[in-house]
């Protein structure tokens, strides 16, 4: 019976033993990766001499690169997430000598590689919709080389500890604790092209992480960089697994891990420093080439530098020259220097143009100094705009401020050179969301919110500012989104301010076809009412995932609000709805949209509801009146309509046809 009893009690403790053991024995060492068995993805490779090479000189890529199996992180008897420790050593190779990519991360992770991570600022490890989720499962030591404010980053070189997203539970900047010669903090900068060692260390039993830093020639700091005491119980998973995770965007670096190790319970390998490979940059040059042809080449050039020099400071005066004059010190928004914007874009590169339009070119760029990202809307020599409308936007715009619209930073001016420079925003305009096969598709709630968005400015612009503001050019295309998906009204080149209380100028019709309401034709006057056209033809498109005008459409369908009137007749107005939203949408909520989108679309500018109602429809603080059914007669699709409002108790006749919308002339 004793034996028996044993038996027992051996059989109920072996899969803890098991357990454990596994537990103990996970234990690995890598210097130099030539034989190593990762498990790599993306642009992630082990270069012909070992090195672990995360991203390349590619735009837009990540690389993973992830120890091939599941690590047990916690104690069988008590559920605790056990002690482990990693270290290893990385170098970031930069394109630039003052910038770079996004970094790297350590990762803990429940799969082998991030499949739903994105590159960029998110450093390959999250993507926009997951950032933040509990259900991720993930811890990260991010060495960050960018800065980004949508995650509260510090600086632009920093170590971060991350949980389940990118905004660090704790950071700071970049060094190391000295123990040797009075101590004290030693900075050190990510993109130098060092080569620097990591110590990643969590206490199981007193639920502390710590993360120490050092150059490869320094040994390991008594004191940490950072401390976080966190339970990582919760966060992480029994079977979990151990990489790291680095992505590029529009600027580039090469990220290397040289050497690697880890281990559960218990302090992981130290690594061979004399073994560690160099990358391929900070390998010297042989001393007899240094010599033979190195030294000549710098002779030479010295010479030409100091023959060249004062013509070069004449040329490089002239070059960012600039033009001030009296009238601009009335004005509020900041004044760039033409320097800093010139460099922020990478001399008005190509590859940073954001779009283009009738006016000139958008670039992205990077603020030199406080590494801002900014739009700079460079005006071209040919415009038509001339300096009348640039002194008008500044004067006007400068002081526009709603969360609603794209703010305008300041402007330069250089020579014959007109700059605007504008907020960035990340996500773009919203046309590239509802056409060109879009990647992303925004769900229902993303476009009403986005509608309403649009309606809260345009509300602010006709009756909430100190003049009355036309915008003029009211489409998906100047609708931009900022990092959130919220909606941001630009582009005010085209826009017309009068006073409260005094009638707009008759001037020349401009705009985009299919937004430019009739009666601008025949007047020549943009009015607010002009505006609700434009608006009316937006929410159409939005709703329907199509512009006001596809000449590439069968006939009856070229004309977007004659084929939603088309659905309305025949009592099936959601048929029009974009069929890229399936069946997940409110139907009252895209039938209030679509119905108010034909109520903005009457060609008679008195019928139109004003941006106040449109805003009080969308919010249901007032119910939309019933349309009544549509007749067809020689003057085109009438039907009457009337509103509680008394200025609104004109009929509803004579909806935008297809002359109408042709004769709207294009910008």
């Amino acid at each position: 019976m004793q034996n028996i009893a044993m038996l027992s009690n051996l059989v109920f403790l072996l899969p803890l033993l098991i357990s454990f053991v596994a537990s103990e024995d996970t234990t690995f060492t890598y210097v130099g990766f030539k034989s190593a068995n990762l498990s790599l993805d993306g642009i992630a490779e082990i270069t012909s001499t070992g090195l672990l090479r995360l991203t390349n000189n590619t735009y837009f890529q990540m690389g993973h690169a992830f120890y091939p199996n599941p690590i047990s992180f916690k104690n069988s008897s008590n559920g605790d997430v056990s002690s482990f420790s990693t270290t290893f050593v990385f170098a970031i190779v930069s394109e630039g000598a003052n910038f770079s990519g996004h970094g790297l991360a350590f990762v803990i992770a429940p799969t082998r590689g991030l499949p739903g991570g994105s590159s960029t600022q998110r450093l390959g490890l999250f993507n926009i919709t997951n950032d933040g989720d509990p259900k991720n499962q993930v811890v990260a030591i991010e060495l960050d080389t960018f800065k980004n404010s949508e995650f509260d980053d510090i600086n632009s070189n920093h170590v971060g500890i991350d949980i389940n997203g990118l905004k660090s539970e704790q950071s700071a900047g970049v060094g190391y604790y000295a123990d040797d010669n009075g101590g004290g903090f030693r900075s050190l900068s990510l993109i130098s092209g060092q080569q620097m060692q990591v110590w990643v260390e969590y206490d199981g039993v007193e639920k502390q992480i710590n993360v120490t830093f050092a150059p490869l020639n320094v040994g390991k700091p008594k004191i940490p960089l950072l401390s976080l005491s966190r339970d990582l119980s919760p966060i992480i998973a029994n079977d979990m697994y151990v990489g790291f995770s680095s992505s590029t965007g529009r600027l580039l670096a090469n990220h290397y891990a040289l050497a690697w190790s880890f281990k559960m319970n218990g302090q992981a390998p130290e690594l061979l420093l004399s073994q560690v490979l160099l990358p391929p940059i900070l390998v010297g040059i042989e001393r007899s080439k240094f010599l033979t042809i190195g030294l000549p080449v710098i002779i030479v050039s010295l010479v030409l530098v100091a023959i060249s020099g004062v013509v070069y400071v004449i040329r490089r005066k002239r070059k960012f020259e600039e033009l001030l004059e009296d009238w601009e010190l009335d004005y509020g928004p900041q004044r760039f220097k033409y320097k800093d914007l010139f460099v922020a874009t990478k001399g008005f590169g190509e590859k940073e143009v954001l779009g283009k339009g009738g006016f000139g070119k958008v670039y992205r760029g990077v603020l030199p100094t406080s590494k801002i990202e900014i739009a700079v809307k460079r005006v071209s020599h040919e415009s038509k705009q001339g300096m009348k409308e640039f002194v008008a936007e500044i004067a006007s715009m400068g002081r526009l401020r709603h969360r609603n619209l794209v703010p305008l930073s300041g402007y330069c001016r250089r020579k014959r050179e007109l700059l605007l420079v504008y907020d960035y925003m990340p996500n773009g305009s919203l046309d590239k969301y509802l056409f060109y096969q879009p990647k992303l598709t925004l769900d229902w709630k993303q476009r009403f919110g986005i509608i309403k968005g649009v309606a809260s400015g345009l509300l602010y612009l006709h009756e909430e500012w100190e003049q009355v503001v036309v915008h003029r050019d009211v489409k998906a295309s100047n609708v931009m989104l900022d990092g959130e998906l919220n909606a941001r009204l630009g582009d005010f080149a085209l826009a017309r301010f009068y006073d409260r209380g005094t009638a707009p100028q008759t001037t020349h019709v401009v705009g985009t076809i299919g937004y430019i309401a009739p009666d601008l034709t025949r007047s020549g006057k943009a009015t607010t009412s002009t505006d609700v056209f434009a608006f009316g033809a937006f929410l159409l498109e939005v709703a329907c995932g199509r512009r006001p005008i596809e000449p590439r459409w069968q006939t009856e369908d070229i004309i977007l609000v004659d084929c939603v009137l088309s659905h309305w007749n025949r009592g099936k107005i959601l048929g029009a709805t974009d069929p890229n939203l399936g069946t997940e949408y409110v139907a009252e909520e895209v039938e209030l949209v679509l119905k108010l989108g034909l109520m903005c679309s009457n060609s008679e500018a008195s019928p139109r509801p004003s941006m106040r109602q449109v805003v009080q429809f969308l919010e249901g603080d007032v119910p939309l009146p019933e349309l009544p059914s549509v007749g067809l007669c020689a003057s085109g699709l009438t039907f009457p309509m009337s509103y509680p409002a008394a200025p609104m108790d004109k009929a509803f006749t004579h909806l935008s046809s297809v002359e109408d919308s042709l004769l709207s002339g294009g910008r």
